[in-house]
Formats: structure tokens, sequence, C-alpha cells
């Protein structure tokens, strides 16, 4: 374990910047280079990452309704960005992965609301209630799915894996949650996703610089960004 730590110099910060700069790659690869595969194999990265610090927020948040309501007034936000940056124009037809993440911290709450009520620190839980949670889950994911969110199942899926594990050792959790996203998302440059696992591995713990907001202000940022410079170029 302690030479594991040797190369554990990676905090939630980092994480996040790795994620962010994979994600540019990604949509500005999807946008103005289509069929070009390596900015999207970069990309690959980018959400095992964010689904692994959306669970690690709604462990470590002291307000878990204001965790939800900061992720869905940001789904809303980006939604609008979302389409101008992939569409052109408005289209509800695919939501952005905000919404995908708001519909996963509903599930991380319902599990845990079915599991323990009102008692989160209660030890004794009966496998019924437990497979009520998951089924609970498993319930947002189909809606996920229906609503065309970003990712839909594999996010919402992805996050709970690591937030159920929390108590796992931190190089099995990371790797049943890279596992599920690598082995369900195989083709083309999907293939990279199993990569995402050595930046995971890499985590310390530590929450990093008090930029809380940078992710959520980021992410229509940069679809602004991206939409502007399509409508620029006329594509």
């Amino acid at each position: 374990m302690n030479s594991m730590k040797r190369y554990q110099v990676l905090d939630g910060t980092m994480l996040k910047m790795i994620a962010m700069i994979s994600m540019v790659f990604d949509h500005a690869g999807d946008i103005f280079l289509p069929g070009v595969m390596w900015p999207r194999m970069i990309g690959r990265l980018a959400m095992p990452i964010f689904s692994f610090c959306i669970a690690e927020g709604y462990i470590h948040t002291h307000d878990k309704k204001n965790y939800l309501l900061r992720i869905g007034m940001f789904a809303m936000i980006s939604e609008i960005p979302f389409d101008l940056a992939f569409e052109g124009r408005i289209d509800l037809a695919h939501q952005n992965i905000m919404l995908t993440y708001f519909l996963s911290v509903i599930g991380l709450m319902l599990y845990d609301r079915i599991r323990c009520g009102n008692d989160q620190a209660a030890m004794h839980i009966s496998a019924g209630k437990t497979v009520l949670g998951v089924l609970a889950v498993l319930g947002i994911a189909v809606l996920s799915l229906l609503l065309r969110a970003d990712y839909t199942v594999f996010a919402v899926i992805s996050v709970f894996l690591f937030y159920v594990l929390r108590w796992k050792h931190p190089l099995l959790r990371i790797g049943i949650g890279v596992a599920f996203l690598s082995l369900t998302r195989t083709i083309g440059y999907y293939c990279t996703t199993g990569l995402s696992f050595i930046p995971l591995a890499m985590y310390n713990g530590k929450r990093g610089k008090g930029l809380k907001m940078l992710f959520y202000t980021f992410y229509p940022g940069h679809l602004l960004l991206l939409a502007a410079i399509r409508y620029i170029l006329h594509i």
C-alpha cells in the first residue's frame, strides 16, 4: 500500500483538469473533425473521470440536496449551448451530460433513502432493501435512456459503481467502474476508455484547490465557445 501511495499524486482538481482537457479534444473533434479518430480517443478519458468525481462529490458534500440542485441548475444552463455546439440549433433530441449526472445523483439519493431511511449511518441493512435500492438506480438509468441524456445508462451505472464500491480497495473500486465502461463500449474510439484507469489510480483522495465551480462553469462555457466558432466557420 505504501508503494502505491508514492504514485497517488493527483487530487480531485487535477483529475477534473485532465477530464476537461480530454473533453475539449473530444468535442472539438466531434464538431470540427468528423471521422478523425485521435481526438475522440483522447476524449474517452473524460466521462469515467467525471463520473468518478461526481461520486466523490456526493460522498464528501455536506449538503446533498444543494449538490443535486447545483448540478440540475447547470444542466439547464448547459442545454442550449450543448444544442448549438453539436447541432447548430436548439434540438432537444439529445440532452447534455449534466442532465445525466443530475439523474445519477437522484439515483444515489434514492438508493441511500431506500436502504437506510433517515439513518445514513445504519449498520444493519436488509438484503431486500438493498435490492430495491439497486432497482431504483436501474429505473433512473432507464429514464436517462428515455430522455436521451448523454451517455445514458453507462454514466448512471458508472457513478453508482464508483459510489457503492467506496469502501473497497481503491484499485478494485476504480478497476470495476472503468471495466464496466470499457467492456460495454469497445467499438472504434471507445477502445481507449480503459486508459482512464491510470489517472484515477493516481488519485490521492484529496479535494485539491478550492475550484469547486470550475467544471460547472467550464462545461457550458466551452460549449458556447465551440458554438461560436462553429457559427463563424459556417459549419
